[in-house]
């Protein structure tokens, strides 16, 4: 028996899908490969960074106590006993008024503990030996980068569920890790429906559209760093469409159906549902565009049945699959970051549900305005290119007047670690 239509809000819907998520499985890879993954597990460092006492400066490493008397009417001479290089280690002993000549980031000598820079001192040959002449005070640890004053050995680098960036990369390649736990990326399948869909190489025909939803999909799975599987389109018959999406559930992690999950004659994918015995969550939403999307799960597969429309499609997966997908790749922050702004133009015609409109958004001083990136229908893909956020308008039985006060989601990278529908 098909489930009942009964329409349910955002938040009840994400309140469903997200209380059995859990995160994904973890993989080890090269640190080379780790850029943008999100790491599974806590890193600490296993070592004092610096590691030793380095000079900050080309100049001389010296005792401190040599330079005690100094000033510039009574100059202090110190020979010069030695040269390091950076990357060098010196082996010799330097005693009481000797310096080695060091660069910078050279470990410091045993028994020095002051560097004073080259543009400090004057170099003078006396009896055929080299000095330093010093008119100042030089104060202990001068110029030295402690052991361990950056990061000490055992401390936390960086919390499970951060986002590997290039700073990450060069942290983590500091104390020697070669390899990382991330993780896991799931395996993401796209499945168009409808006999009308051309591929994009075909010419058009009459009656027919081109599959434009898949790519769109496919690229918002890619942005989010989980792996895009094209699995082609289900024809309009019901046995080979079932075979399809069962066949299907065998390749991937999670499962996307664009198209097919209204009432029309050929929408088979509730029929599909009964057939694989799947649980579903939700078959109507209190939402537009996307009143239709539909989430289901085969034992701990998800199966989200998105609109055929194209902004409904997009904005469907942005609200439901994305912080699934997230959460699978360990990523602690899977929701779309909210803000206030004032809108620009009036949205006045009454709606029983949730409008969500395609917007661009604009700074100026603290305010933040949105603007209506296009034509405001559901079968609209030119207002999602350039749209930056979503503007939420809550049911109304008037509508909403420029420069009311609106919620947004930003359609970016960063995210939130709370759900704004369920706040």
């Amino acid at each position: 028996m098909l489930t009942a239509r009964k329409a349910i809000s955002i938040g009840e819907a994400i309140e469903k899908i997200m209380g059995d998520v859990c995160t994904g499985v973890a993989e080890r890879v090269p640190l080379m490969e780790a850029s943008g993954r999100y790491l599974a597990q806590d890193i600490r460092a296993n070592q004092d960074v610096p590691a030793f006492d380095r000079s900050l400066y080309d100049g001389f490493a010296i005792r401190a106590k040599d330079t005690i008397n100094a000033n510039q009417m009574k100059l202090v001479l110190i020979e010069i006993v030695g040269h390091i290089g950076a990357g060098a280690v010196f082996q010799g002993e330097v005693s009481d008024n000797q310096a080695v000549r060091i660069m910078t980031g050279a470990e410091m000598p045993k028994c020095c503990d002051a560097v004073i820079m080259l543009e400090h001192v004057k170099e003078l040959m006396v009896d055929g030996k080299s000095y330093i002449s010093i008119d100042k005070q030089i104060a202990e640890n001068e110029k030295v980068f402690k052991k361990g004053a950056e990061i000490t050995e055992g401390s936390q680098l960086v919390k499970k569920g951060e986002r590997i960036s290039p700073g990450i990369i060069g942290l983590l390649a500091t104390f020697g890790y070669s390899e990382v736990l991330v993780g896991a990326k799931p395996k993401v399948g796209v499945l168009a429906t409808g006999s009308e869909l051309l591929d994009v190489e075909e010419p058009l025909a009459p009656g027919k559209i081109r599959n434009s939803n898949s790519y769109m999909l496919m690229a918002q799975i890619e942005q989010l760093g989980a792996t895009p599987v094209f699995l082609g389109k289900l024809e309009d018959d019901l046995e080979q469409s079932f075979n399809a999406v069962e066949q299907a559930l065998e390749k991937v992690d999670v499962l996307i159906t664009t198209g097919g999950v209204s009432v029309g004659d050929f929408d088979y994918l509730p029929e599909i549902y009964e057939l694989l015995g799947a649980q579903v969550l939700f078959n109507k939403l209190a939402m537009r565009p996307g009143s239709v999307t539909t989430v289901a799960k085969v034992k701990n597969q998800f199966l989200f049945g998105l609109s055929g429309n194209p902004s409904a499609s997009f904005i469907g997966f942005e609200l439901f699959v994305r912080p699934v997908l997230r959460t699978l790749l360990g990523n602690k922050q899977p929701y779309l970051n909210t803000h206030k702004a004032i809108l620009t133009e009036n949205f006045l015609v009454p709606n029983n549900f949730t409008q969500l409109i395609r917007a661009k958004v604009k700074v100026e001083g603290t305010d933040i305005f949105a603007f209506s990136n296009g034509l405001n229908m559901s079968n609209s893909i030119t207002s999602l290119v350039g749209a930056d956020s979503l503007v939420l308008l809550p049911p109304s039985k008037c509508g909403y007047e420029k420069g009311s006060l609106v919620d947004i989601l930003l359609l970016s990278e960063e995210g939130q670690s709370e759900c704004f529908f369920l706040t």
